[in-house]
C-alpha cells in the first residue's frame, strides 16, 4: 500500500464561540481543538469534565452510496466485521475488553458514512484509542470473520424485510425516488450481493476506504488534551494513508411521473400508505425549513396529521412524516397506517388535503415556534452528553469541514420564517410526481 508523499501539516484550531444565543439556549459554547496528522487523520479534542467519562468516535467517509450495483451492502457489512479480530486481538474479545473496563460500544452505517463509537471511564481512554487504531488498519478480513458476520447480516436482512410488517417499503421507496443514482439501494444492500461476495471483495473494500485520511477521530470528555494528543500520535501516527478513489458522479434524476406500487404483505395486519417526494439534501439550506415543516405536520398528538387523520376523522391508527436528508439528495416520506374499515383512496385524499392546506395557507407562528422549541431542546440536550457531542463534531467536520457548526447551526433553524415554510411546502409538494406505495394484508394470511 503506497504511502502518499505529502507536505506535513498540522493545524490546531481552538474554537471559543461567543454567540450570545448559545448561552440563551441553555448551553455553553463547545470549545475544541483540531489537528490533522501527517497521514491525513483529522482529530478533534474537546474537554467535558461534567462526568469522569470519555467518548471516542471514528467517522469514516464511506457509506452505501460508495458501493456499486452488484456489490451493495459492503459498508454495512463492515459495521459488523469491524467487531471481529485484528492483528492485535482475537475474535470475540473486543466487546469483552470494553465491557470489563466499564464501557460500551456500537456503530452505525448510513448512505454517506460508517461511524464507530466507544464510551468508557476516563481512565480507560487508551483502550478505546488502541481498539480503533487496530481495526483502522489491522482488521483481519478472513474467512472465519466474514462467514460469521455473513450469517449475522443475513438474519438482519430477513428480520427487516421478511419478518416485519411493511419491511420492504424503504427499499422500494429508495429504488423509485433515487432510481439511477447511488441512493437507489438501501444501506443493508441486496441479499444476493452479500451472499455472493467473496472474502477478496470485502478485503478490497477495506483496503480502499478504511484509512486515516478518510476518517475523522473525535475524543470528548474528561481528558487532558496534551496527553491525549501524545496517545493519538502513538496509536494512529504511524498508520499508512492511501489515495482514496474519486466517487462516481452522483445522479439525481427528477421523477418524470407519479409512481404507484401495490404490495401484498403477509406480515401486515392493516393496510398502509407510504408517500414519497423528492426533497432537499442535508447540505441544502432548504433542509432546515423542511425539517421544521415535517415536525409541524407529524410531531406529537397536537400535530396536523395526528389531529386530522387519527383524532378527528379516525381514518388512521398511525400517521407520520419524516425528512430523508442525505448529503447529495433527499426525500420527504409520509407514513399512514390505515384504520380498520377505511379505504386507501379516502386516506390519500385526506393526506392530500393536509399537504395542499400547508402549501396554500402556510403554518401559524405558534406551530412554527413549537417546532423550533423541539429542535432547540434536542440541540441543547445533545451538548450535555459526551457521546452525542463527539458524534456531532465528527459529522460537522466530515460534511462541512467546520466542527464549529456545533455551536452555530441552531441559528439556521431559528431563522426559519412562516414564509420559508410555505415556500418549501410549495416547492416540494406542489407536484403529482411522487411515489405511492400501497401495502395490503395478503389474502389468506
Amino acid at each position: 500500500m503506497r504511502i502518499l508523499k505529502k507536505l506535513f501539516f498540522a493545524i490546531t484550531i481552538t474554537c471559543i464561540a461567543t454567540q450570545v444565543y448559545a448561552k440563551e439556549a441553555g448551553f455553553n459554547p463547545i470549545k475544541f481543538t483540531k489537528e490533522v496528522l501527517d497521514n491525513g487523520l483529522q482529530v478533534i479534542y474537546t474537554v467535558d469534565k461534567s462526568a469522569p467519562v470519555v467518548a471516542t468516535v471514528v467517522h469514516y467517509r464511506v457509506g452505501s452510496r460508495y458501493e456499486i450495483p452488484g456489490k451493495t451492502g459492503y459498508a454495512h457489512f463492515f459495521e459488523h466485521l469491524m467487531f471481529e479480530a485484528t492483528n492485535a486481538y482475537p475474535r470475540a474479545t473486543i466487546d469483552k475488553y470494553v465491557e470489563e473496563a466499564g464501557g460500551n460500544m456500537n456503530a452505525h452505517t448510513s448512505n454517506d458514512e460508517t461511524v464507530f463509537y466507544i464510551k468508557l471511564p476516563a481512565n480507560q481512554l487508551k483502550l478505546g484509542l488502541w481498539i480503533e487504531s487496530q481495526r483502522m488498519r489491522g482488521l483481519k478480513v478472513d474467512t472465519v470473520g466474514v462467514e460469521t458476520q455473513r450469517g449475522v447480516v443475513t438474519e438482519e436482512m430477513k428480520m427487516r424485510r421478511e419478518n416485519s410488517a411493511y419491511g420492504t417499503f424503504f427499499d422500494k421507496m429508495s429504488s423509485y425516488l433515487f432510481k439511477g443514482g447511488n441512493y437507489e439501494w438501501t444501506t443493508i444492500g441486496a441479499f444476493d450481493d452479500i451472499q455472493n461476495a467473496k472474502v477478496s471483495d470485502f478485503r478490497n473494500f477495506y483496503d480502499t476506504y478504511y484509512y486515516p485520511n478518510n476518517a475523522t477521530l473525535v475524543i470528548a470528555g474528561d481528558i487532558n488534551i496534551e496527553q491525549t494528543r501524545q496517545w493519538v500520535k502513538e496509536y494512529f501516527g504511524s498508520l499508512p494513508n492511501t489515495t482514496i478513489p474519486p466517487e462516481n458522479p452522483m445522479k439525481i434524476i427528477p421523477l418524470e411521473k407519479a409512481i404507484v406500487d401495490t404490495v401484498y404483505d403477509e406480515k401486515a395486519q392493516l393496510p398502509a400508505l407510504f408517500i414519497g417526494y423528492q426533497g432537499p439534501s442535508s447540505l441544502d439550506s432548504n433542509s432546515y425549513a423542511v425539517s421544521l415543516l415535517t415536525s409541524i405536520l407529524a410531531s406529537g398528538e397536537s400535530s396536523r396529521m395526528y389531529q386530522e387523520l387519527v383524532d378527528k376523522k379516525r381514518v388512521s391508527v398511525q400517521a407520520s412524516v419524516f425528512p430523508l436528508a442525505m448529503e447529495k439528495a433527499g426525500g420527504i416520506i409520509f407514513i399512514d397506517v390505515i384504520a380498520p374499515g377505511k379505504e386507501i383512496d379516502e386516506n390519500i385524499k385526506e393526506i392530500d388535503k393536509i399537504i395542499k392546506k400547508v402549501a396554500t395557507d402556510g403554518v401559524t407562528p405558534e406551530e412554527l415556534q413549537k417546532a423550533k422549541n423541539i429542535v432547540e431542546a434536542s440541540f441543547v440536550g445533545d451538548k450535555m452528553n459526551v457521546l452525542s457531542e463527539a458524534m456531532s463534531l465528527a459529522s460537522y467536520n466530515s460534511y462541512y469541514n467546520d466542527p464549529s457548526l456545533i455551536n452555530t447551526e441552531l441559528t439556521k433553524y431559528l431563522k426559519v420564517t412562516v414564509e420559508d415554510i410555505k415556500r418549501v411546502a410549495n416547492q416540494y409538494f406542489n407536484t403529482d410526481k411522487r411515489v405511492i406505495l400501497i401495502y395490503l394484508p395478503k389474502q389468506g394470511s
